[in-house]
């Protein structure tokens, strides 16, 4: 029987640097941060970064299931000032 794989999903946040490239965090993932010179250098280092927190961490504690992830989103809101 062949052994089924989990699939998580995580939101991460990204920005763009004023001296260039992006930093990243995952706001499920406490300290679970990277950066990249590019978006796509970047997308990739916090797709290891999150692989390794996981390995480290107990699994449970901070899994969210894909419908889960799903249900969460970002929205900006603007307040006058």
């Amino acid at each position: 029987m062949k052994k089924q794989r989990k699939i998580l999903e995580y939101h991460a946040i990204f920005t763009a640097e004023e001296e260039g490239g992006y930093s990243v965090y995952v706001p499920e993932l406490p300290g679970c941060i990277s950066q990249g010179d590019t978006f796509e250098e970047a997308q990739k280092n916090i797709k290891e970064a999150i692989e390794l927190y996981l390995e480290s961490e107990e699994n449970d504690l901070y899994e969210m299931s894909p419908d889960q992830a799903r249900k969460q989103f970002m929205a900006s809101i603007q307040i006058n000032g």
